[in-house]
Parts: structure tokens; sequence; C-alpha cells
């Protein structure tokens, strides 16, 4: 048994070596493409979902989908050695936190125009900076500052009065905790996370994001979980694969060549593929206000130093995070399932 568990995870850090080894040396300005890329594929999630929506498919089995499949395939990259358990333990509690949270910016974009739930989803920028100067000590600059008040400014524009009805508001509410958690995903990646190779940290994201969804996707308010149809396996084969496994390998690979801050500033993008998506798929209006987001938004990214993270580390913070985020039957994700329940 030990024979063979010491191949597999041979044999996954080589693949994984193999994967990533054209991405290792990418300098900043190369890494911020790349994320670039992985920004608009994100922001093309509203035209698979509402489709499978539309199929009678809940947001917690979307979730589920789009989590699971790139996990069993990366089922053999989940790091065993001893030295990177506590690592693992914090990306999995930081993936279950982000799966969880999806499922609200799901339910969001079920009821209201793409873009208003995009520029919810897009205020994870701040997330991103506050989680890096409470967890890391990264104080924010005036640059970092400066493009998170650009973001910010960019979801008030979208919806201020007479851009939005109040009764869509709740549904917008219940799409909060998602950039919260990517915020803090973020940080975890660009950060804490030092020894686990670009395909152990998936492993471990993915896991926890499983964890989180398997009780809600399969609840008894769940619904169906198998699909129905073959249009229907197309739609959860084009979710899992363009908005989830590719991007987010690349995301997760390039991700500490740049930053918290800055990674957080170019993942912004996906808030003008959201506008795009509303406009062409859905019919969905796109006036001065949305446009000024967009360009807004683009500002930010060009506003966003490339920060390298501080080395410094607070051991009993990260456990608290690791703890906090492995609680599946405890407080936390009780709290999601009575919110989120369908």
């Amino acid at each position: 048994m030990g024979g063979m568990t010491a191949r597999t995870t041979a044999y996954g850090l080589n693949l994984g070596t193999r994967l990533t080894g054209g991405l290792t040396g990418l300098g900043a300005r190369s890494a911020t493409l790349v994320i670039a890329l992985t920004a608009i594929c994100f922001g093309l999630v509203p035209l698979f979902a509402r489709e499978l929506q539309n199929a009678g498919v809940s947001s917690p089995v979307i979730s589920f989908y789009r989590f699971f499949f790139s996990g069993l395939i990366l089922l053999p990259f989940l790091p065993i050695a001893r030295a990177k358990r506590g690592e693992a333990l914090l990306m999995t509690g930081a993936g279950l936190l982000n799966g969880v949270g999806w499922i609200g910016y799901l339910e969001a974009i079920k009821t209201v125009p793409v873009a208003a739930a995009g520029v919810i989803y897009m205020s994870y920028p701040l997330f991103a900076v506050l989680f890096a100067w409470l967890l890391v000590g990264q104080r924010p600059g005036g640059r970092s500052l400066g493009a998170g008040l650009l973001v910010v400014g960019a979801a008030a524009l979208t919806l201020s009065p007479g851009a939005l009805p109040a009764a869509q508001t709740p549904a917008l509410l219940i799409a909060l905790p998602a950039p919260m958690a990517f915020g803090l995903i973020v940080v975890v990646l660009s950060a804490k996370i030092k020894h686990l190779t670009t395909t152990e940290r998936m492993a471990c994201g993915m896991l926890g994001s499983v964890i989180g969804l398997g009780p809600l996707a399969f609840g008894p308010s769940g619904g169906p979980v198998i699909p129905s149809s073959p249009d229907v396996l197309m739609l959860v084969i084009g979710i899992t694969a363009v908005t989830a496994f590719v991007p987010q390998f690349l995301y997760t690979a390039v991700a500490p060549r740049v930053g918290p801050a800055r990674a957080a500033a170019t993942g912004s993008l996906e808030l003008p593929t959201m506008f795009a998506v509303g406009w062409l798929a859905f019919g969905e209006a796109v006036g001065w206000r949305e446009i000024a987001a967009a360009l807004m938004v683009t500002a930010a990214i060009l506003a966003a130093p490339a920060i390298r993270a501080w080395r410094a580390t607070i051991i009993f913070l990260i456990s608290a995070i690791a703890l906090a985020g492995l609680r599946p039957f405890g407080q936390v994700l009780a709290q999601f399932m009575i919110v989120w329940q369908r």
C-alpha cells in the first residue's frame, strides 16, 4: 500500500510539473494577461447557468457540477505528505467557503440582470485587499485603495436608484457571500500557500467545495442531479470545462506571480464579459451606466500594482481560518443551508 501511494503521489507531482512548466516562469505582465483570459471564461458562467436553470437544474446542483468533475480529475493530486497537511487544510477550507458561497451568485442571476449580479460579485477585490491586510500584514497602498474604490464605484453606478427595481435587492444580498469567499481564496492562493503545487492547490480547493456543496445538492430540496437529456449534459460539460477546470487551473498557477491586489483587480474583467453575455445572449439593456462601470473596472486593472505578498505568517490565524472553513456540519455550513436550501 505504501509503495502504491508513493507511486501515485510521484505521478501526480510529475504530471502537475509538466502541466504548469510553461506557467511558472511567467513575469507579472504575462501572468496578468493569463488572469484576464480566465476572467473572461468565468464571465461566461451565466450563459450556461441560466440554460441549466431553465432546464430545471437547481443552483446547488449546478454548483456541484462545476466543482465535482474538476475535483474528480484532480483527486490523485491530493497532498498526503505530513509537511503539506497544514496548507492542504487551509486550502480545503477556503475552497469550501468559495463553493458554497457561489450558490448565492447563481440564485442572483436567476432573477436579476446579469450585470447587476456581476457588480456584486466584482466587489471581491475589496475583500481581497482587506484579507491581505488582516492575514498577511500587507497594508493597502494608494494604488491598491484606488483600484478598490474604482471597482466599488462601478458597482454603485450600476446599482444606483433607477437602475434596478427595489424588489430585486434581496437576491443581490444573497449573492454577497460569493465575493467575500473569493476574496479570501485570492489571498490564500497568493500569499498563504507556499509548498503546494498548482494541482495540489486545485485538488484541495475542489475537495472543499464538494464537501460544502454535497449536502445541498443531494438534500431533499436539491432536485435531480443526473442530467435529463444530452443537451443538459453538454451544458454541464461546458460549465465544468470552459468556466471551471481550465480557467481555475490557469488562475491557480499564475496568481502567485502578481500578488493579491493585482490578481483581484485583473479578475474584474469578468464584469464586462458578463455585460456582454447579458446583452447578446439574454437581450438585457446595456446603457451608459454599464459602459461607464466597465471603463472604471478597466481603470482599476491599470491602477493595481503588482504587489509581492509579505512572508510574515500568523499561525493561529491560519488555523482559525482552516477550522472555520472545515465545519461542514457546524455553524458555517448550517447558515448557508438555511439561506440557500431549495
